[in-house]
């Protein structure tokens, strides 16, 4: 039974496995696409994510928990000019997107060994996916907006105006 275990251990032991996802997400981050295997784009997902999340949300924060989310993803990604890159183009054009900052497209079978293809984007920078598309509100529901009280208007009639 698999009661509980949610990683994928993608044949590699721990070490092994970290350290290929930080390369890979490192990758991701330089170059915004990637081809690799179904099921290590699936792990880079989960993996990349998060970071992408800690570093937009280093412009609302003060100086002392961005740079505390720097170090996070740093421990993560191990790779100074790639966290220098997501926490300064890739948070700028990703900031008005509420998540799912990845995309995963099949690509079909590898001629040698007939493994499943997938490429892994930037979602963002793929300007030829979104360009006849328009660009979607960023709040999710409208509020109603405020009554403006009107002065009441006097119906009385004056003397002026029957003289």
């Amino acid at each position: 039974m698999r009661h509980g275990k949610k990683v994928n251990h993608l044949g590699r032991k721990t070490a092994h496995r970290k350290a290929m996802l930080a390369n890979m997400a490192c990758s991701l981050i330089e170059h915004k696409r990637i081809n690799t295997t179904v099921a290590k784009a699936k792990a880079l997902k989960q993996f990349v994510e998060p970071l992408i999340t800690k570093s937009k949300a280093e412009n609302n924060q003060s100086a002392e928990e961005g740079m505390h989310n720097r170090r996070l993803v740093f421990k993560d990604l191990r790779n100074k000019y790639a966290v220098t890159e997501l926490f300064s183009a890739v948070s700028d054009k990703v900031g008005d997107r509420a998540g799912g900052y990845t995309r995963i497209i099949k690509l079909g079978n590898r001629l040698g060994d007939n493994a499943d293809m997938a490429m892994i984007e930037l979602v963002d920078f793929n300007e030829i996916y979104n360009a006849g598309k328009p660009k979607k509100k960023s709040t999710r529901r409208s509020r109603r907006g405020k009554k403006v009280a009107t002065p009441p208007v006097d119906t009385t009639k004056t003397d002026e105006s029957e003289e």
